[in-house]
């Protein structure tokens, strides 16, 4: 493999990529949320601060937002959102906006949160009002949402689906269910189709579903290992592909845990938790494992065992948990009945940082190659529409099948390799396709998302 400038000085940057010693299973409390706060959300922006949005109060939902910095681990207010809403969806989108939509009290209505400005707008609308419902941001940088309950028409909501376009600002309706599901999982896999389960209506629970963003159709897959009297409270795509999920009756906890297999289609039965879980979270850490938390501890399950650890305990009443840039989670808030403004970070034994674009100049040009020539990228020779590049970075789990999604001028490019570079240790590659409609110009920003934190940005030239 020939390159057309010298990579193994780049190396100098990889040396930093390596995992912070942390003590293992620590929860150390944080500031405190200026509103006590359940049912909202938290995201991770690409500043590396995290956006909290509506929720429930004690004088009813909120339109409030606040911004936690861990720099200083504090929470400052930022600007409200245009509505009230909580059991709503908050989606990162590639533009680094984030996209708020439906939820209590029955709406149907969706906004957009832009971190430079830091200022809430109205987008949308959706064509069924929703909450409890699901949305995935697909490999195509559209947004999927799924299901929910709509109480001013019964369930009917829970069938239909639609896909918000982040570039024109419009919701479109795309297949629908076999079944009506509220409060189910949506989980992105390798492939790129959405694991839909779980959300039981009534009777039996559903077997599970999946979406293909390439035709719009939801197929049937696999049924529960535990038969139809569990559904899964939290799932969570793991390195290896497969799907863990924790599982709970209609109205009571349980320790069972499954996994699906999406080169089968099937779920298999897993070691169960330590303690009986309902209302829980569940973290894919950047180092392979999952930590699942509630209001009382906290436990990791290990894919290389398929079973969890024992429980650690939780020092703080936060809730709503949150994967931080330097792999340490932020839990804030709280959740079904308990009113909180309580936070804590929970550091793992190994704390590995998100992964970094790496640059070949002080301005922050990327270190990026035509894949044709080998040659770098610059203003003398720029990506066009359609070819396909090469991206290097540090960071990305090693035998991880989770693509990595990499965003050129707010637009997802199609990836079509990623993992080690050859013949560098230490040093990752990823190839994809320059997205149509770019606007051109020596300087466009590029970023890449992986398992849920944004990286580093730096530029590209775009003819």
């Amino acid at each position: 493999m020939k390159f057309g400038f010298a990579l193994p000085l780049l190396l100098l940057d990889v040396t930093g990529q390596v995992g912070i010693a942390q003590s293992a299973g620590v929860f150390t409390a944080t500031g405190r949320l200026t509103t006590r706060r359940e049912f909202h959300t938290a995201t991770l922006l690409t500043n590396g601060k995290v956006l909290v949005t509506g929720g429930g109060s004690d004088s009813g939902d909120l339109a409030t937002a606040e911004l936690y910095d861990s720099a200083t681990g504090t929470f400052t207010v930022t600007s409200s959102m245009t509505t009230a809403r909580a059991n709503h969806t908050a989606t990162l989108l590639p533009d680094g906006r984030v996209l708020m939509a439906g939820g209590n009290p029955l709406l149907s209505t969706a906004e957009l949160y832009d971190p430079s400005t830091e200022t809430f707008s109205s987008t949308g609308p959706m064509f069924t009002p929703r909450i409890l419902h699901t949305a995935t941001l697909l490999s195509t940088g559209k947004v999927l949402i799924v299901g929910g309950y709509n109480p001013a028409s019964g369930i009917s909501a829970g069938f239909s689906a639609e896909i918000y376009d982040p570039l024109t600002g419009i919701f479109t309706v795309t297949g629908g269910m076999s079944a009506a599901r509220i409060g189910h999982t949506a989980t992105l896999l390798a492939s790129g189709k959405v694991l839909i389960d779980g959300g039981r209506v009534s009777g039996a629970n559903p077997a599970a579903e999946l979406y293909d963003p390439t035709t719009g159709v939801f197929s049937l897959t696999g049924s529960s290992a535990y038969g139809d009297d569990l559904y899964p409270f939290t799932a969570s795509l793991l390195p290896n592909g497969r799907v863990l999920e924790t599982l709970a009756y209609t109205w009571d906890p349980s320790a069972f845990a499954e996994e699906y297999d999406p080169t089968t289609g099937a779920f298999t039965q897993t070691g169960q938790m330590s303690s009986e879980r309902f209302y829980s979270t569940a973290t894919l850490l950047p180092e392979g494992r999952v930590m699942i938390a509630d209001f009382a501890s906290a436990e990791i399950f290990d894919p290389a065992v398929s079973g969890f650890n024992a429980p650690l305990p939780l020092q703080s009443q936060g809730f709503v948990a949150t994967l931080l840039s330097d792999g340490t989670v932020l839990v804030a808030g709280g959740c079904c009945g308990v009113l909180s403004n309580t936070a804590s970070i929970y550091r793992p034994s190994v704390a590995m940082p998100t992964p970094v674009l790496l640059s070949v100049s002080a301005g922050g040009e990327g270190a990026i190659l035509h894949a044709s020539s080998h040659q770098l990228v610059s203003p003398v020779n720029p990506a066009v529409d359609g070819e396909a590049l090469e991206v290097y970075l540090t960071g990305l789990a090693e035998g991880s099948v989770i693509p990595p999604q990499v965003a050129i001028g707010g637009r997802l490019a199609e990836v079509l390799f990623f993992g080690q570079a050859p013949g560098y240790t230490g040093l990752n590659q990823v190839n994809i396709r320059v997205p149509p409609g770019l606007a051109s110009g020596p300087a466009v920003p590029l970023r890449l998302n992986y398992l849920a934190r944004p990286s580093n940005e730096v530029t590209i030239s775009v003819q």
